[in-house]
């Protein structure tokens, strides 16, 4: 059980900081830049949210495969297998939490006044002195709730990762595996155990992304 709970904070804190990192040009792109293909990349982003896990994970897998271009490109770099690796848990989180970390960013960004912006741009500002002086300052809210969803999503996650994973004890056994598992053979404790820890995650980080929502929006001089 431990091991599980370990895999999944490691899996839900590496998958947090690469979409963080990923997340917020895109969601820049997606609030401020007008381009022929922005409805096709909006989609995109946000078709995990109606993607079943399973499906996502099936196509994620035939991606990774040795066989394929990316899979046999990676093995040919860092000698070792995409498929039921936790390197490919974490390709398949990112995409399967794409929306949650883009779409609060996305609202954010776009939320700041246009006066702002303006003001920002008569001062010969580019686009990464906006980003710092305007634009993440107006809208750490929005990334701090972007962070706390990818969070509690990642590790919810189940058919994603028992596709592209599988349940390699010590290795790619996430806690939501390993609680299927003791139901399956009705290890009632240990089942409860690890059900109420998901839980009380699950809570403790709906409970941040609420009470950030709550709070007056303040820039920082």
């Amino acid at each position: 059980m431990i091991d599980s709970l370990i895999i999944s904070l490691q899996l839900a804190l590496t998958t947090t900081v690469l979409l963080l990192l990923i997340g917020l040009p895109l969601a820049y792109v997606l609030a401020f830049v007008s381009f022929r293909g922005r409805t096709v990349l909006e989609v995109f982003v946000a078709l995990p949210l109606v993607l079943p896990p399973t499906v996502l994970g099936y196509y994620v897998l035939l991606m990774i495969a040795p066989d394929s271009w990316f899979g046999s490109a990676w093995d040919s770099v860092f000698d070792s297998s995409l498929a039921f690796s936790f390197s490919g848990m974490v390709l398949a989180s990112l995409l399967y939490s794409l929306p949650f970390a883009v779409q609060p960013m996305q609202q954010a960004f776009r939320a700041v006044p246009t006066s702002w912006l303006e003001l920002g741009q008569t001062r010969g500002m580019n686009v990464r002195q906006m980003l710092r002086y305007i634009i993440l300052p107006a809208s750490k809210s929005g990334v701090l709730v972007a962070a706390a969803l990818s969070f509690a999503h990642t590790m919810g996650e189940f058919g994603v990762v028992l596709m592209v994973g599988g349940s390699i004890p010590g290795e790619t056994k996430v806690a939501s595996i390993a609680l299927f598992e003791f139901v399956e053979m009705q290890q009632q404790t240990e089942a409860a155990q690890l059900a109420l820890i998901l839980l009380f995650v699950s809570f403790v980080m709906l409970s941040v992304v609420y009470s950030i929502n709550r709070k007056p929006l303040v820039v920082s001089s």
